[in-house]
C-alpha cells in the first residue's frame, strides 16, 4: 500500500472557486471500478476568529463558555473536504453527494485561543445496495496533541450492488413522541448557516435554487441539525473524552416545526432524535457516549 500524499496548504481554500469547480466537474462519471485517490490535505496553525465563532454560536444555539462547540472544528475542515472531492482523480461529481453519517470524537475541550492543525484524508470506499459510500477522516491537533477527530460518511447514488447489507433494519415507529421540545426553524436558516460555514449549496438557500435540484423547497444542513441538538444538551455532555455519532435521515424542508427528543443512556451518555412536526418521521438520530 502506498503512503498517503499529504498536501500542505498555506491558507484555507476559498469556497467560491471550489463551487465553480464543482459545477465544471458535474458530469464526472465513476466508471465500473471507482477508486479514491490516496491523498490528504493539511492546514496548520489555524487561528480562531472570535467574530466568526460568535456568529456560529448564535446560528446554532451554543452559549459562550471559553471552549469551542464540539461541532465547530468541522467548519475548519469543510474547505479541505471540498478540495479533496474536487481533486482531478476523485471519481465522483461533488454535486449529488449526500452526507449520511457523522461521527465526532472529542478527546478534551478545545480552548478558544488554541491554534489548530487540521488534516483531512479519504477513508474507505464501499459499494452498497444503492450506490457507493466513502468516508472523509479529519484529525485536529494542537501542539502535537490530538484533540478532535471525525468521520464523515458520504453517499453517491448509482452503481450499487443491489444487495442489502446484513444489518437489521430498525422497526418502524408509528407512535408519536410525547416528551419533546418543539423548535421553529426559520426559512433563512440555510442561508445563515451557509454564510458562517461556507457551505452555500443551492439546495439550502432558497425555494427556487432548491427546486433546480429536485427539492420542493430549501432544506437545512445536516451539520446545523447536529450542532443545534448538541447545543441543547451541552451541559449534559461528558466531562472526559466522548463520541457523538449521528445518522442523517429525512431532509428537513424549511421553514419547519420540529421536535427534539432526548433520553438518558445512564452513565455512558445520552440518545437524541430530531423529528418532524408529527413526532414520528425522523430527520436525525444520534448518541453521545463516553470513551
Amino acid at each position: 500500500m502506498s503512503a498517503t500524499e499529504i498536501r500542505e496548504l498555506r491558507n484555507a481554500p476559498a469556497m467560491l472557486p471550489l463551487f465553480a469547480k464543482a459545477v465544471i466537474r458535474a458530469g464526472v462519471k465513476p466508471g465500473k471500478a471507482p477508486q479514491l485517490p490516496d491523498i490528504g490535505v493539511r492546514l496548520n496553525d489555524v487561528v480562531l476568529d472570535q467574530k466568526h465563532l460568535a456568529t456560529y454560536r448564535k446560528v446554532c444555539g451554543f452559549k459562550a463558555d471559553g471552549h469551542l462547540p464540539v461541532t465547530y472544528p468541522h467548519l475548519h475542515a469543510h474547505p479541505l473536504f471540498m478540495s479533496l472531492i474536487l481533486d482531478k482523480h476523485f471519481p465522483f461529481a461533488a454535486m449529488g453527494l449526500v452526507h449520511v453519517r457523522n461521527r465526532i470524537t472529542q478527546y478534551r475541550p478545545i480552548v478558544e485561543r488554541e491554534q489548530l492543525d487540521v488534516e483531512c484524508r479519504f477513508g474507505e470506499l464501499r459499494q452498497v445496495e444503492k450506490g457507493y459510500e466513502f468516508a472523509i477522516l479529519t484529525h485536529v491537533s494542537t501542539a502535537g496533541e490530538l484533540v478532535w477527530e471525525s468521520e464523515s460518511t458520504m453517499f453517491r447514488r448509482g452503481g450499487g450492488s443491489g444487495e442489502q447489507s446484513g444489518k437489521t433494519r430498525a422497526p418502524k415507529n408509528d407512535e408519536a413522541a410525547t416528551d419533546f421540545t418543539e423548535w421553529k426553524v426559520p426559512g433563512d436558516t440555510g442561508r445563515k448557516y451557509g454564510a458562517v460555514s461556507g457551505d452555500r449549496n443551492p439546495i439550502h438557500l432558497y425555494p427556487l435554487t432548491a427546486k433546480l435540484f429536485g427539492f420542493k423547497r430549501q432544506i437545512v444542513h445536516g451539520m446545523w441539525s447536529k450542532a443545534r441538538c448538541l447545543a441543547a444538551v451541552t451541559e449534559q455532555l461528558p466531562q472526559g473524552p466522548f463520541t457523538v455519532d449521528v445518522q442523517f435521515k429525512l431532509p428537513m424542508f424549511i421553514p419547519a416545526k420540529v421536535k427534539f427528543v432526548q433520553n438518558s443512556a445512564g452513565d455512558q451518555g445520552l440518545d437524541f432524535r430530531l423529528l418532524a412536526a408529527d413526532g414520528i418521521k425522523p430527520h436525525l438520530s444520534g448518541e453521545v457516549r463516553s470513551i
